[in-house]
């Protein structure tokens, strides 16, 4: 099969979308198929194929793009600056995968809801979509609204409904739409009115030689003889909960000294949470180690992982966490009880709970035994369950079936 892995979002880039496709991309061709991944560039000037180093520069469509979408023939596009900048985006990603061919391809798996919603407008009828879903764009940015409300942005804003509209749409743009976790499926079905006979669901899976490769190649990061590594791997954003687990070492450090944590990532709130850090006195206890290649590595350096987002859908860092054999302490947001189950494989504290995460990470420090029994649970569990084969074999029997 010809297959195309589309998205809206950046590649390349460091973050699970793009984790997931090429890691789809290795597993396809291996097999024989051929994979082409198409997105955005990670400067946002240009929409490309990656792999095959086509591209169509935005500034090239965009004079076009501004005669049709003129004021005079668009008003509510330009009586909002966030449903223009979407809205104007969406159309450079159908302008160009319309000029790069789409006839080509025996399938179409794309894995947001914009690219989904674009691609379905200008594909050719015979080629078959498949809508992949990892998380909620609408559910991250409404937070993201709630928690800035100087934005002026409210339920009844156009905003808001534009994004509740376009998790719909684009959610039900494919002959099916594939979710990793049944909170997610849950989510479109009772938030955005998908029909529940459109969506299946299977749970991600993971290169794991890959991750021992990686893992055996090693660090240049040495972890302090005397004491225990926490670790949170994420992007820097807000959605990602990182304040909270900043708010919970601060209170723990009032009870033990015995630990350091290393924060693996980058992102817009870096200097915010930098500031926190300061704030709270743990400049040498909290550790910004920026983007990084060597995770694996790392987590098996570590002692304890945390996640303490405030939504999230089936990360891969908490999948890489439990093949490393780490004890996990996440929040219970998404679809993250369904990876980790409380005092067997990790322990779950509410969202934005900083006192339950510190009482949390406390008794994992203070139980060697019990931190140790989590993390050979979490192994198991996880050698279990990411299965890349069985993912990609359940995949490859959907696309069949949609092709047939």
């Amino acid at each position: 099969m010809k297959i195309l892995l589309a998205t809206y979002w950046l590649i390349p880039h460091v973050g699970g979308v793009w984790k997931y496709m090429t890691q789809l991309q290795q597993r396809l061709e291996a097999m024989g198929h051929q994979v082409d991944l198409f997105g955005n560039s990670p400067d946002y000037s240009k929409f490309h194929i990656v792999n095959r180093g086509r591209e169509l520069p935005k500034d090239r469509i965009r004079p076009f793009l501004s005669a049709k979408l003129a004021q005079e023939y668009a008003p509510q596009l330009h009586a909002d600056r966030i449903i223009y900048f979407y809205e104007e985006d969406r159309y450079h990603l159908e302008l160009s995968a319309a000029y790069f061919g789409l006839d080509q391809y025996d399938i179409i798996h794309t894995q947001d809801i914009f690219a989904a919603r674009a691609i379905s407008r200008v594909k050719p009828a015979h080629v078959p979509l498949v809508a992949q879903v990892h998380g909620s764009v609408s559910g991250e940015l409404h937070n993201h609204f709630r928690l800035n409300p100087h934005l002026g942005i409210t339920e009844g804003s156009p905003a808001w409904k534009y994004l509740k509209s376009i998790e719909y749409y684009g959610a039900t743009s494919g002959a099916v739409t594939i979710t990793s976790t049944h909170w997610q499926k849950n989510e479109l079905i009772r938030d955005f009115g998908v029909p529940e006979n459109r969506v299946c669901v299977f749970q991600y899976g993971l290169d794991t030689l890959d991750f021992w490769r990686k893992a055996q190649a090693g660090t240049n990061m040495q972890r302090p003889v005397d004491k225990k590594v926490i670790i949170f791997p994420a992007r820097l954003s807000f959605v990602k909960g990182i304040d909270v687990l900043i708010s919970a070492l601060g209170m723990l450090k009032y009870i033990r000294q015995d630990w350091v944590c290393w924060i693996v990532g980058n992102g817009e709130k870096m200097e915010e949470l930098q500031r926190q850090v300061d704030g709270l006195a743990l400049s040498n206890d909290v550790l910004f180690l920026g983007e990084r290649h060597d995770i694996p590595a790392l987590l098996m350096q570590s002692d304890i992982f945390v996640h303490s987002c405030i939504q999230d859908n089936q990360p891969f860092s908490v999948m890489e966490a439990q093949i490393a054999g780490l004890p996990a302490c996440v929040s219970n947001a998404g679809g993250l009880p369904e990876m980790v189950e409380h005092g067997r494989t990790g322990l779950i504290s509410p969202i934005k709970d900083p006192v339950s995460l510190t009482q949390h990470l406390h008794q994992l420090l203070e139980d060697e035994r019990l931190r140790k029994q989590l993390g050979r649970n979490a192994s198991a569990w996880g050698e279990e369950h990411w299965s890349l084969d069985r993912m990609v074999g359940r995949l490859l029997e959907l696309y069949r079936q949609v092709i047939g």
